[in-house]
């Protein structure tokens, strides 16, 4: 049974408008997002976004941008050209005061550039996404650029280990023979940018083989919880994996564990439930038939007569605090869901085995992003969010307060498309230096790595 331990939020006030966005400040539940973190408390934003006369990445005033890498331009490693669609990524703190990022491409069979294979570092030869890993100084400068992992597929997002490695997720469910693999796709592969060799290209079999996107680790018990971003219905589902040795650091993963996915007890499809603060006591984990899909895809098997919780478009994922976030970048009942909505963000705390819905973003809500759907999320240098939108027209990464205020931190300029009929290239990967003075984020197409710099708070 659900219990609502808030009202739903229905105050809001137009703050400032620039161009497409509205920083919009609300009621409710949205200083959960924050519970448990240190950083500050968050501001009201950076001021309006400024043209880029350069024609790329438009940002506040104060703020400038450095291009780490663009599609096609050739990787310093001389193994090929940078890799098209740049997705997830992840920045570590490497020797001195260099920072290691280590990059998606989110390649299909008919991808453009494909990740150039490298001997001991390629899963399938036929695959064409996979990895990418830059090292720079202290200035951003690029000093260095190379595969990290080749030939897998889709490579989508993933998320960071405590002992700072990266985990790539394949989002497909294609078997060997289907579209030319040799292989089987839909795994996780753990990825090490400063030493990609250590890693190698080894499938995480025991974590599913399903339509992954994101992952985050519980860092006291080290378990995994991992996001299903299926395209069709029945939707994806929530999941965790148990691992045998749990933190045990690189490599550890491939001693395999148990793989169960989340039931909501009553409550089939997390698009239904629209009113922020909902909550749910005695959330259910049920262990997966075939984690592997031998025959049927995980979403399809049969997890008894209760059934199990799906819900579209299950993304980004990140742990803050004491409990796991995760985001449903929409739901559309034209496609199977059973309600609309155009962004979720939920919160599960193991230790109380609750989930709660922290904030929905309309339309049948008050709340509402200037753009839609948001997708890649990440804590900010001052407290508050990153969300990278994942919608129509232009794109944008905003800014989340903790006070609730959601402003405009980014906008692209890459159009791709006719003057009439532009297309716009999605953001995707933000993410920050340890030191948190820098944010990098991809352009997913073209393919572009941007660091960015400012008076961030």
């Amino acid at each position: 049974m659900s219990t609502a331990s808030r009202p739903l939020a229905t105050r809001r006030q137009v703050l400032a408008t620039s161009g497409a966005a509205a920083a919009i400040a609300f009621t409710g539940a949205f200083t959960e997002l924050f519970a448990g973190t240190s950083a500050a408390r968050g501001h009201a934003g950076y001021g309006p976004l400024v043209p880029d006369p350069d024609g790329l990445l438009d940002l506040p005033k104060g703020f400038r941008y450095r291009v780490l890498s663009r599609e096609g331009d050739p990787l310093r490693s001389g193994e090929g050209p940078v890799p098209s669609h740049c997705d997830g990524m992840a920045a570590f703190a490497g020797r001195r005061d260099h920072v290691q990022l280590v990059r998606n491409h989110e390649n299909r069979v008919d991808a453009a550039i494909s990740v150039p294979t490298v001997r001991g570092l390629t899963y399938d030869p036929m695959g064409k996404g996979g990895c990418t890993a830059l090292e720079l100084d202290g200035r951003n400068h690029v000093l260095g650029e190379r595969v990290a992992i080749a030939g897998t597929a889709v490579n989508c997002a993933g998320g960071r280990t405590p002992w700072d490695t990266w985990l790539t997720c394949e989002e497909t469910e294609d078997k060997a023979g289907t579209n030319g693999y040799t292989k089987d796709h839909g795994f996780i592969f753990e990825v090490d940018g400063a030493n990609p060799h250590r890693t190698g290209a080894v499938p995480l079999t025991a974590m599913g083989r399903f339509q992954h996107e994101a992952i985050a680790i519980d860092p006291r018990s080290g378990v995994v919880y991992e996001t299903e971003d299926a395209f069709e219905k029945p939707f994806g589902l929530f999941y965790r994996f148990l691992p045998e040795k749990p933190l045990g650091g690189t490599g550890s993963l491939r001693a395999g564990g148990r793989l169960e996915a989340m039931r909501v007890p009553g409550v089939p499809d997390l698009s239904a439930v629209q009113e922020t603060g909902t909550s749910f006591e005695g959330i259910e984990w049920v262990p997966v038939p075939d984690p592997l899909a031998a025959e049927t895809a995980i979403r399809f098997q049969d997890f008894g007569p209760k059934g199990i919780t799906h819900g579209q478009k299950l993304e980004g994922c990140y742990w803050g605090g004491s409990s796991v976030y995760f985001v449903s970048s929409f739901a559309h009942s034209a496609e199977g869901s059973a309600a609309d909505h155009f962004g979720q963000v939920w919160r599960y705390e193991p230790k109380r085995r609750r989930l709660t819905l922290v904030i929905a973003f309309g339309p049948d809500t008050d709340i509402q992003l200037p753009g839609e759907s948001p997708d890649n999320i990440c804590l900010a240098s001052d407290g508050g969010l990153m969300v990278c939108e994942d919608g129509g027209g232009a794109q944008h990464v905003f800014g989340l307060t903790r006070g609730g205020e959601v402003y405009a931190m980014a906008r692209g300029r890459q159009n791709i498309g006719t003057a009439e009929e532009p297309e716009w290239g999605e953001f995707a990967g933000v993410t920050f230096a340890p030191d948190r003075e820098t944010m990098f984020v991809n352009c997913y197409t073209p393919g572009t790595t941007f660091a960015v710099t400012g008076p961030w708070r």
